[in-house]
């Protein structure tokens, strides 16, 4: 035999001897590769299939659910395609995978450990009834170094939340909408809170997917603040302009995205509650977060909306300067302090009761004056406080309150109806003192009948708190960009819940 038909032949062998020796690694491979990416498209065929249902859809929940195919353009008509025909869905995985698994791009392309939920293959919707279920059974949590248990409703809960939200929530936002009313945020003054909030989230290339199809929230990316700025008139007090401008760039988002015109389920979350009132769906069917979070007005629904906190920034490139620390109890020789405007149904009572040195130990001014403001200023008067008040202007919420925590100094919220920032998971009682209208003439002997045990740990609770209220150019874990977004997430697994019942 040739030298040439030996080497071939030899390496005919040995190939038959490699494919023998790897033949089942070989055929798993094929087998893994071919059954992925048939679930993957059974997944996204059953998704358009369940969403393209022609069975009538249930009411919609109060919550943070929207039910894109009610929001059609109200102006015209478009007619949604039609849905593919209906496969079997896949099988649910096995319940006793109860473990879970970073949310990264390469983690569908590694097999599972034991234990572990593949949330990367469930639908959005599927993933979220898994994550409301796993709520119900969160581990205790006792003595964790990054969360102070006593601000917490059920710090058990929240952290298995704040954890499964990091690993699985994909954000899809709407490229619509020209500058500067979209997509450029005001960074500075007491409207910041809508702002940076937009800006983080644009930036974040771990909760924001492209892939509207993998989203468990939607969102509009327009600023309230520029809004008004291009289109209110000053002190017209009419806000239709506003509201119809809103209502088109939904109708014309909902005649040109399939995930608009199909009957799906999911979510929107938007800022500002009167530009919504001409578009009916769009005002009952969205998770709005506002500062102005009234209860009473009928425009915020408690349990479905989030109440923003409302934060002051004075150097966008630098959000902490000003912050600065609190002094300890032995420092603060003021009892309570309030200085500022005399607007609105609150501020003026408070002033006819407790204002122009009434009391010595209630320090109440209009404006700081200067023979005071020369010797300490408004921020140092915070510092030297043990109470600071915060009460209600022209809407409910105050930038006082987060200026509070941030001196360390327990505020006292005087806002009937309005609901505080992150009550869902925060113990307001621990360190806030809530102080109804009707009772601001008594208002001295409530915060003395707060006993000095009481007090201690309601300003120990108010240190520990600081780190949830500030905004970080590079967000931290808990800070408040992700406290906002975990009330958004949260009341989106609430409907959850809320649906199936």
């Amino acid at each position: 035999m040739r030298p040439s038909s030996m080497a071939a032949a030899a390496d005919s062998r040995s190939l038959a001897a490699r494919r023998h020796r790897h033949g089942r690694a070989i055929a798993f491979c094929s087998r893994r590769r071919v059954a992925t990416f048939a679930l993957l498209a059974a997944s996204a065929t059953a998704l358009l299939a369940v969403f393209s249902s022609s069975e009538p859809l249930l009411p919609p929940p109060p919550s943070v659910l929207v039910r894109l195919q009610q929001i059609q353009p109200t102006t015209h008509s478009s007619t949604p395609p039609p849905g593919p025909p209906s496969p079997t869905p896949p099988s649910p995985l096995d319940s006793a995978s109860a473990g879970l698994i970073p949310n990264r791009a390469d983690a569908k392309h590694r097999p599972l450990r034991g234990h572990e939920v593949a949330y990367w293959r469930m639908a959005p919707e599927e993933a979220l009834r898994r994550v409301r279920k796993e709520l119900d059974d969160a581990p205790a949590v006792s003595d964790d170094p990054e969360l102070y248990s006593l601000l917490f409703r059920n710090v058990s809960i929240f952290k298995r939340s704040y954890e499964l939200m990091e690993r699985i929530l994909k954000v899809y936002i709407y490229e619509d909408g020209r500058r500067p009313i979209f997509h450029t945020p005001e960074l500075q003054g007491i409207y910041a809170s809508e702002g940076w909030f937009m800006k983080l989230l644009e930036e974040n290339r771990g909760f924001v997917t492209k892939d509207p199809s993998k989203a468990h929230l939607f969102y509009l990316p327009y600023s309230i603040r520029k809004l008004k700025l291009a289109l209110y008139v000053p002190n017209s007090h009419n806000m239709r302009p506003l509201s119809l401008f809103l209502r088109d760039y939904v109708n014309d988002i909902a005649a040109n995205s399939v995930y608009i015109q199909v009957p799906v389920i999911t979510s929107k979350i938007l800022q500002g509650p009167y530009t919504t009132i001409l578009h009916e769906e769009l005002c009952k069917n969205t998770i709005k977060a506002l500062c102005n979070a009234d209860a009473s007005e009928g425009i915020f629904i408690r349990g479905k909306d989030v109440s923003l906190p409302e934060t002051t920034i004075k150097v966008p490139k630098r959000p902490l300067k000003y912050v600065g620390d609190g002094r300890p109890i032995s420092q603060r020789s003021i009892l309570a302090f309030y200085a500022g405007n005399m607007h609105g149904r609150v501020r003026p009572i408070l002033n006819k009761h407790w204002g122009n040195d009434k009391d010595e130990d209630m320090k109440i001014y209009r404006r700081l004056p200067n023979r005071v403001s020369r010797t300490m200023s408004y921020v140092e008067h915070m510092r030297a406080s043990k109470f600071c008040i915060c009460p209600m202007g022209f809407e409910v919420n105050s930038p006082r309150i987060v200026e509070a925590i941030h001196a360390e100094c327990v505020p006292v919220i005087i806002a009937d109806n309005f609901v505080l920032p992150f009550e869902e998971v925060l113990d307001w009682s621990s360190f806030s003192v809530v102080v109804a209208e009707k009772d601001i003439p008594n208002l001295k002997n409530i915060l003395l009948g707060i006993s000095q045990r009481k007090y201690i740990r309601m300003h120990n609770c108010v240190r520990r708190l600081k780190k949830h209220f500030l905004w970080h150019a590079k967000p931290l874990k808990y800070d408040i960009f992700h406290m906002i977004l975990h009330s958004i997430w949260f009341s989106r697994l609430n409907q959850i819940q809320q649906y199936q019942e």
